[in-house]
Parts: C-alpha cells; structure tokens; sequence
C-alpha cells in the first residue's frame, strides 16, 4: 500500500509542480521547507526527552493549539513539544505563539519522509488538530510505536462527501486511530462512518471557545489600541479573514456611510499574505488616508487614517478586542466561512454571509440566541452597519449575547487534556508531578 501511494503521491506532485512553481514565483508561497517536506530532514529531538508532537495545517488550527499547549505544559513540564504545520504562515504564528518549542514543517506523506520525521521526534503521543489523517504517516507512527490522536475533530459535508470516496482507505487509516475528539455528535457519526471505532470517538465539544479572548482590557489589546491612536468616540468596524471580493464589498460601505459617521474607522484584514498588495492597491483607489500595519511606527501616522490595513500575521484575534461592529469574512466568497467566535467573545456586534458552512454548529448556537447577524447579500452589509451605528443599544445587545453564547461552551481544553493524558507513560506523569 505504501508504494502505491508513494507512485500516486510523486504523480500528483509532478503534476502539480507548474501551477506550484507559478505561486512561487508571483506570491512567495511553496518556497519554503522543502527538506523538511519531501525528506522529512527535521531537527532531532534528545532521545532521553518524552516527546509529543503537534500538527497544526495553518494559522487557524495552531491557534487552537494555544490553549491545550498552555495545558499540558503545565501538566508534564518535562516533555519535548514538537509543533508541525503545513503552511508558511501556520509556522511564522506558531514561532510567535510556542517560541520555545521544536518547530518544522510536517512531511509530504512518502514513506521515506514521514519516517525519517518520526524517527527524529520519536513521539510517544502525536496529536493532529482538526483532521490531517494521512495514511502512510498514520501507519508508520503506529509501527515505530506511537499513539495518535485527534482533537478538536471536524468533518465538514464536503469533506465527509469526498473521503467516501476513497472509504476503503480512509478505513483502514481510521481504524488504527486510538482516539478522536470531535467538536460535536454530527462530526462524530462522520468519523465512525468512515471507519473509526465507535469507542475511540469522544464529543468533547470545540477548543475554539476556549482559545478565544474575553478581556477587552488584556494588555496586548490596549497595546494596539494605543498604537492605533483609537479614542473612545471612535466606532471601529472590523473586517476580519476576508477573500476577495469582500474588501471591496466592506469598502463599498464604508464609502457610503464614511461621511455621515466622521468616527466611524475599518480595519481590513486578509485571509491571505499574497492578497496584501492587492487590497493596498484597492485601498489607493479610494479617497481615504489609510495606513499599513506593517508601516506603523516606521513611515505611517498611527493617528491620521480612516482605514487600516492588516498586512501582518495573527493579529486579528487582538484586533477584534478594539471592534465595536464586526464582519467575518470568506462568507461571501467559496470558503464556507472563518471563525466567528473570536468577535463573539470579545461581545463584537457580529455579522458574516450566507456561506458559513465550516462554522455551521457556531452558527447555529449564535442565531438561536440572536447574537449575529447573516447577510444574505453583499448590498445588506451597508445597512447592517447603519443600523448598528445609528443603533447603539441594538448593537450592545448583541454583542452581549454574542458574549454570553461564547462563556457558555468553554471547557472543550480540559476534556480535551483527560484524554490525552490516558495515552502518555507513567514516567512522563511522574515527572510532572514531582515539579
């Protein structure tokens, strides 16, 4: 089985090497990690050290990360954290995040390479955040004697549909998982259908609750609100991981209420590092003085601008702690939506599109509880804002709400660390113990 994936897997590369070699070239992406990538040549970690390995995709799921890290390292202070993750800027965050950890980027699914990486971590626990179940790297961890897991599961529609297709694989990569946490009981019957064990697959509910920041007070809030030269009469409206056209469609509004609410400020923030050109080049098109984030402090005046663009990474879980009015972006777009429960926590009057598909269940418990707002079309966000800043007990209130609903769903990090700490050694907890 392993050669066959390794032919299917150097086929799709070479395949995709044109269209890689092009992104390259134009944005930057797929330059970096390719050792790590295709020979699995990582740093090694000390063989007299317990090691836990941690995969996060991109910068979503190594936020997750924050809180169950912060966890266990309280928990087994003596062990190695190894933290992997696919993408350029999931590693930029997580060396801000974990600056003290072992950091690299998490093998291409060669046989070759993910056992050259196993054998340099050597981890007794590996956990994979969200999904991330490859079938080599899954069977060689199971052979040189690791335990692998998934937390914060999610299996989306889409991706349930899709690896139906492949069922047979995904079974017997399944069935050698020695447990999945999922975020709730649809996402679980997705995984049991696709093959895991019914006694493996826990509803721990999700840890985006539990990572997201309630204190609007917190230093690195206040920091930004200083630098930023934001004043209590301001009204900031946050528009968070967008795709385009959503820039376009938040700038739009703001044009039209820009006049008629002087304190009325927008921080625009990207999905995506290659698209930061794109949206200063939309930003100069318009007559608003705006600042880069990256240039304040050097070139910019924190304090003269109607439109800030964030042009930096893992910012926006601060930004949205300075936001009275939000709107969660990739909702308007193909992406089915971005995450929805950082702006809630921090009682963000909070609106996104139609398309919210991979934060369905958020969605759900907002709505229920008339803390968020959908817009259905794009035109509706101008009047949603209008509405909010003529409105400011309207939108207190749903923040409020929003809030509440956030407080109300936290405790998915402990439930999450009980079953972790089933799969490591004796020894590892000893450890901890006696510190």
């Amino acid at each position: 089985m392993g050669l066959l994936l390794n032919l299917i897997y150097c086929f799709t590369l070479v395949a995709a090497a044109p269209y890689m070699l092009w992104r390259a070239v134009r944005t930057g992406r797929y330059r970096r990690g390719w050792k790590a990538k295709l020979w699995g040549a990582i740093s090694s970690v000390p063989k007299d050290m317990e090691s836990i390995w941690f995969h996060a995709v991109s910068v979503g799921e190594v936020q997750v990360l924050r809180p169950l890290i912060a966890e266990m390292r309280k928990r087994y202070p003596h062990a190695r954290f190894s933290i992997s993750c696919t993408t350029d800027t999931g590693i930029d965050l997580a060396k801000q995040l974990f600056p003290n950890d072992h950091h690299f980027y998490f093998p291409m699914d060669f046989t070759w390479a993910v056992r050259n990486a196993l054998r340099r971590i050597h981890p007794e626990l590996i956990v994979l955040a969200e999904l991330e179940l490859w079938p080599n790297f899954v069977r060689e961890a199971k052979q040189q004697g690791a335990r692998v897991v998934v937390m914060n599961g999610r299996l989306s529609e889409r991706s349930f549909r899709g690896y139906g297709h492949i069922g047979w694989l995904m079974r017997r990569t399944l069935e050698k998982v020695d447990w999945i946490g999922a975020q709730d009981a649809t996402y679980a019957e997705r995984f049991i259908a696709l093959g895991a064990k019914r006694e493996v697959v826990t509803v721990t509910g999700s840890l985006k609750f539990d990572g997201a920041e309630f204190d609007r007070q917190h230093r690195e809030v206040l920091a930004r609100q200083n630098l930023l030269g934001i004043e209590s009469h301001h009204r900031v409206f946050v528009v968070g991981s967008t795709q385009a056209p959503e820039e376009q469609i938040a700038l739009r509004a703001f044009t039209k209420l820009a006049a008629r609410f002087p304190q009325l400020r927008m921080i625009l923030v990207p999905r995506h590092p290659e698209r930061f050109s794109e949206v200063k080049e939309l930003l100069q098109s318009s007559p608003f003085p705006f600042v880069q984030r990256s240039q304040i402090g050097i070139k910019a005046d924190a304090e003269n601008w109607r439109i800030l663009l964030v042009d930096t990474i893992g910012e926006l879980r601060w930004l949205w702690g300075l936001a009275d009015f939000g709107f969660v972006g990739g909702s308007f777009g193909n992406r089915g939506g971005q995450n929805m429960i950082e702006p809630a926590a921090f009682g963000v009057a909070t609106s996104f599109g139609p398309n919210t598909k991979n934060f369905r269940d958020v969605v759900r418990l907002l709505l229920d509880a008339n803390a968020a707002t959908v817009l259905d079309e794009p035109e509706q966000l101008e009047h949603w804002l209008e509405s909010m800043l003529s409105n400011t007990r309207q939108a207190h209130s749903l923040g409020a709400k929003a809030t509440a609903v956030a407080a109300s769903h936290r405790g998915a990090t402990q439930r999450t660390v009980e079953q972790l700490s089933r799969f490591l050694s004796a020894p590892l907890w000893k450890n901890s113990k006696a510190a």
